[in-house]
């Protein structure tokens, strides 16, 4: 088939190839990069990928205005999405005011009008979509069509790669972080979006906390890049040991980590928690002969007293975990 995308153009997307090959089996990377590269080449307003998970949609990586919509979930067969995953072909929608196959709450949530959807396939599997949207009418023509096409073949052959052909296991390894085998960001979004619509329809209080590991650039330079992700994963577990089974613990990036805790009574409670897992996380750890101090700034809020978005809250409890760290850092220097 003939081509209209010019020379530059390939260049770029052959690039993008290669940086995805870098990210390995890291199937969270690897999407995250995609949906920027995606955005940037196309000059949309921003980029999605929604991975099947049993009749939903998940928004699984995100960028530009869709940035805070991860974890958003919808019905397969009420979106151009699920239209675009039967038919196994690029959709576009021109307007989606004027269009009956789209999810008109989930246009008007991301604030799109128009938009392009590409089946996420490699052989016989379908596993998601891959979709670009403008906020103007009428945004896109032929030549987004042909590089949302190369780059969806692009990343669902790297996805399916990376777990080994086995379609049902994409949605488990995209949500999960490949180091501490925790739920990753976009899990957490995903669990906090359903926590919350519990808690509003319950008249019920949870609690989010906000963790942030003290030290592992320290770490990493003092005794190597291997201690410092067995610190990772050793704090991950102190973590999980403190809380209930009910909540749910993610690591959100990096050494920044969050819980969601299903029921939460009051603040007292919250202060009480956040204090046990602090002791866990102190205790002595040895790692292949060398002690290393594990420290972390912990930082909460509470649902409906801090608020009742979810921006709100996970605003709030970063506010005060960095103001933790900063009167750590101060103690310090002192």
């Amino acid at each position: 088939m003939k081509t209209i995308l010019n020379n530059e153009v390939l260049l770029k997307i052959i690039k993008i190839q290669t940086e995805v090959v870098q990210q390995g089996v890291d199937l969270n990377s690897i999407m995250n990069l995609v949906v920027h590269r995606v955005q940037e080449l196309t000059n949309s307003d921003g980029a999605i990928i929604e991975l099947i998970e049993k009749d939903e949609i998940v928004y699984s990586g995100t960028a530009g205005n869709a940035e805070n919509l991860l974890g958003l979930r919808l019905k397969i067969d009420s979106s151009l999405s699920g239209e675009c995953i039967k038919l196994g072909y690029p959709l576009i929608c021109k307007d989606s005011e004027n269009d009956n196959r789209v999810n008109k709450i989930a246009t008007r949530k991301v604030g799109l009008r128009s938009m392009i959807v590409a089946p996420l396939k490699h052989l016989n599997s379908t596993v998601g979509v891959l979709k670009i949207f403008s906020h103007e009418v009428n945004f896109f023509n032929e030549f987004h069509t042909e590089v949302i096409t190369l780059m969806s073949e692009l990343i669902a052959a790297a996805m399916f790669s990376a777990i080994k052909n086995e379609a049902s296991e994409v949605f488990k390894r995209a949500t999960h972080d490949q180091l501490t085998g925790m739920p990753n960001r976009t899990l957490f979004y995903d669990r906090f979006r359903q926590r919350l619509a519990q808690a509003q329809s319950r008249s019920e209080n949870f609690g989010v906390i906000s963790i942030d590991m003290d030290g592992l650039k320290y770490i990493n330079d003092t005794f190597g890049h291997r201690a410092g992700d067995a610190s990772i994963k050793e704090l991950a577990y102190r973590i999980k040991h403190s809380i209930k089974r009910s909540d749910t613990l993610a690591r959100l990036g990096g050494d920044e980590f969050g819980i969601i805790t299903h029921k939460i009574k009051d603040k007292e409670e919250l202060i009480s928690l956040n204090k046990k897992i602090n002791l866990s996380i102190t205790k002595p750890f040895k790692f292949e002969k060398n002690e290393i101090l594990l420290k972390a700034s912990i930082g909460f809020s509470i649902f409906k007293e801090d608020g009742e978005e979810l921006e709100t809250l996970i605003e709030k409890a970063d506010q005060a975990m960095y103001s933790v760290k900063k009167m750590s850092k101060g103690r310090r220097t002192s």
